[in-house]
């Protein structure tokens, strides 16, 4: 596991300590300035969007045999200034399974479905900088979803992290360059 050491290892143990108790949190969180963050519950639209896109994944991994979908619940391990991890709504891994321990390294690709609390100026500001995490720890494609705009999907790339593709119901959205040759229909999330 990669750790920054800070003075006499003291920061090693902390991270430590707090990953362990990550593994005891209920619900949805992550390891931000060295605090666990519970992050909200999603509810039905965005429980049923994010499974859609999961079933899709889960597809194109059978199809493709490279990589795995990944959904709630499941935290990947990051070695960020001040990021220790994420909990994407859905994500595709392309790294090693890790049995029962968390992920290690970022998602190639990682979805984050809105919840209702994830508007206004504060909520976009946290997005944003989530999204400039997820790229600083290798992550190529990143989806924002929200489900109560015209602009459903907001897929930022990591070679071009200020210009998402924008993908509208009716339209066809994909993970380029991340996962190549997936995609979903944007309705698809509404069924």
């Amino acid at each position: 596991m990669l750790l920054k050491y800070d003075f006499w290892e003291r920061k090693f143990i902390e991270t430590e300590k707090i990953i362990n108790y990550l593994y005891r949190t209920e619900g949805r969180a992550e390891i931000v300035h060295d605090k666990i963050i519970k992050l909200d519950l999603e509810g039905s639209l965005s429980n049923q969007a994010k499974s859609n896109i999961a079933f899709s994944l889960h597809k194109y991994q059978k199809d493709t045999k490279k990589g795995f979908v990944v959904t709630t619940l499941v935290a990947y391990i990051v070695d960020l200034p001040y990021r220790k991890s994420f909990s994407p709504s859905v994500s595709f891994h392309i790294g090693e399974r890790a049995g029962m321990k968390f992920l290690q390294g970022a998602p190639v690709f990682a979805v984050e479905v809105r919840s209702e609390n994830d508007y206004g100026i504060r909520a976009e500001d946290a997005i944003k900088q989530k999204r400039k995490d997820y790229f600083a720890a290798g992550t190529k494609v990143v989806w924002d979803v929200d489900l109560l705009s015209d602009d459903v999907i907001k897929s930022y790339s990591f070679n071009n992290p200020d210009n998402p593709k924008v993908f509208k119901r009716g339209e066809i959205a994909d993970a380029e360059p991340a996962l190549p040759s997936w995609e979903i229909a944007v309705d698809e999330l509404f069924d």
